[in-house]
């Protein structure tokens, strides 16, 4: 088995504060933030017993490559990537919804769908779908951001309401969403693939609307491959997709979905490098480049190394 970082516990110079999230620590040096991005993997909102090793190296430098691309439409959080692990930038205060935008009718969409259900996150969606079909147009179905347990949905009437973000900031952000949901699905496009749907978080730094987290990565999208797509779907068919869904299906097929009383299958190490090779192959098709892995090091000696090399924090 390649190695993989569970989790860190640095102290550095300066440090005044740490958060550790589901697959992300973050260390806090007044107004900036150095996340490292483990190789923890979570699902239905449970971190699950294994790490996968790589896949915080392929998420970080993803999401790096595609932040610098869409950081003409509006501000991001990143300031540099000094180690493919870590990522130093603003710390900015979060609004307190995700912008979850679906292009087609897939994962929670569906299951929802399938249950009968016709409107969710108070968008309506026509009859006679099925599953992974294209929606007349990408629709937007919020979610609240919670800091421990579930995610729920959220509509935007209720968002407004309830002055969980203010209305002009909220109007914002949809725009920004959709912005990005074009800007994603044209560069998936340009690599045979379709962004199917995503979220995207954000958060305010001067009072700025700024882009936060990830984005386009197999932990916050979903794609499908362009060129069978449509043969698959006339066929009713499964979806060759790269994203954390088969982390989900597996998990469902084996009777767990993050409910109380169930238990997490067991992840062999066969399960393991099965999942860091999905992600590999999402690395390769997403930027048509292998990932260079450097395995001379321990992850961690590595992320101390580079921190101190490019960003000149130290360890106290």
């Amino acid at each position: 088995m390649r190695n993989a970082l569970k989790e860190t516990q640095f102290s550095f110079k300066g440090q005044t504060g740490f958060y550790s999230g589901k697959v992300r620590d973050v260390y806090y040096l007044d107004n900036r933030m150095v996340m490292v991005a483990s190789d923890r993997i979570s699902a239905f909102d449970v971190i699950l017993p294994r790490p996968i090793p790589l896949k915080g190296q392929v998420l970080n430098t993803i999401a790096a490559k595609n932040l610098d691309a869409c950081k003409d439409i509006l501000p991001n959080w990143v300031e540099s990537v000094p180690d493919p692990n870590v990522t130093i930038g603003k710390k900015c205060d979060p609004v307190k919804v995700e912008m979850v935008i679906r292009g087609y009718l897939s994962g929670h969409a569906w299951r929802t769908y399938k249950s009968g259900l016709r409107v969710l996150c108070g968008v309506a969606l026509p009859e006679g779908l099925k599953e992974n079909d294209r929606l007349p147009t990408p629709i937007i179905t919020p979610t609240t951001k919670a800091s421990e347990g579930h995610d729920e949905d959220i509509s935007r009437e209720e968002i407004i309401k309830t002055g969980l973000v203010k209305e002009d900031i909220y109007l914002q952000l949809e725009a920004y969403t959709r912005a990005l949901f074009q800007r994603g699905t044209e560069r998936a496009a340009e690599m045979g693939l379709i962004l199917v749907d995503t979220k995207y978080e954000f958060g305010l730094f001067n009072g700025e609307i700024t882009l936060i987290d990830e984005i386009h990565t197999p932990d916050s999208s979903r794609y499908f491959y362009k060129d069978s797509y449509q043969d698959l779907q006339s066929k009713g068919e499964k979806q060759k997709q790269l994203s954390k869904e088969f982390v989900r299906e597996w998990l469902i097929a084996n009777d767990f979905q993050g409910k109380d009383g169930q238990t997490v299958p067991e992840m062999t190490d066969e399960v393991v490098n099965s999942i860091t090779d999905r992600y590999l192959e999402l690395y390769k098709k997403l930027t048509g480049e292998e990932l260079a892995v450097d395995e001379t090091l321990s992850i961690e000696k590595r992320i101390i190394n580079n921190l101190q090399a490019n960003a000149g924090i130290e360890l106290k």
